[in-house]
């Protein structure tokens, strides 16, 4: 069954913003680990920003300053706010979760073994 769910996705202008979300079910609200990827047609997915329970964050130089992840537990959502896209962020995008209660590294990026269907963005 499915366990994260992305909204949010669409087309952009450069310059542009988005905020992406992430459903999160019950059984996974509990993972200690949280992670947003993209994958561009032709390559390979990419880690874009993670998050542990602690609230400490980390982004790849390609996005940081421009990318912030949240998670709001009461809703059980994780969120990803883009601001200032470039056509390079182009892809489709995947919340991301380890494996409810067990320890994990967030800035693994191998770690991350649930995952969503992503949602498509589309900057021109």
């Amino acid at each position: 069954h499915v366990q994260l769910v992305e909204s949010g996705g669409g087309s952009v202008q450069a310059g542009g913003s988005l905020t992406l979300s992430c459903a999160i079910s019950e059984y996974l609200i509990n993972a200690n680990c949280w992670a947003w990827f993209r994958q561009a047609p032709g390559k390979e997915r990419e880690g874009v920003a993670n998050i542990n329970t602690s609230e400490m964050t980390s982004y790849p130089d390609s996005v940081k300053g421009r990318f912030t992840i949240a998670k709001d537990n009461a809703k059980r959502t994780l969120y990803l706010q883009m601001h200032d896209l470039k056509p390079e962020d182009t892809g489709n995008y995947y919340c991301a979760a380890t494996e409810p209660y067990r320890l994990c590294r967030a800035t693994d990026w191998s770690t991350y073994t649930n995952w969503g269907q992503g949602t498509q963005v589309t900057v021109s």
